[in-house]
């Protein structure tokens, strides 16, 4: 009797768990998403920068240095930075299955105590490739 009643519980943790086990490269992508707003917000460049591709470049002309730099700058000029996306559609390529985008609209605001002293909104476009089983951002656009 006892074992019946933890038999159902204990068979649908592991149905969960196995469902989480799965190489699903859609998860995947949302999951390396929110770990770069989560970066960006915790002000963790490193980690941040280890998330772009080697041959990242922004606005078609910035690379992983001016990356950096705008981190850097942007860090130090507030104490707390917060990326609220307003919008966030992920998808991946149907004929390159290594490359998946993200298109979001999103508000940056940055402030010195708890009230934003700045704040923009943007609309960007995120392209991701998928190299040795983690998803890099390739490349940013933003207007």
């Amino acid at each position: 009797m006892l074992l019946r009643k933890f038999a159902l519980p204990t068979l649908c943790v592991l149905a969960i768990l196995a469902g989480c086990g799965r190489n699903d490269p859609a998860a995947a992508l949302d999951a390396a998403v929110q770990q770069l707003q989560d970066n960006l917000e915790a002000k963790k460049t490193r980690a941040v920068l280890d998330q772009l591709h080697p041959q990242f470049i922004a606005q078609q002309q910035n690379d992983r240095d001016w990356a950096k730099r705008t981190m850097t700058l942007m860090f130090l000029r507030h104490q707390n930075v917060s990326v609220l996306a307003l919008t966030k559609a992920n998808r991946l390529d149907p004929t390159y299955h290594e490359k998946g985008y993200t298109d979001a609209q999103v508000a940056l605001a940055g402030a010195e105590g708890l009230i934003p002293d700045s704040a923009r909104h943007y609309g960007v476009k995120l392209e991701w490739w998928l190299e040795d089983g983690e998803w890099k951002l390739a490349r940013l656009d933003w207007q």
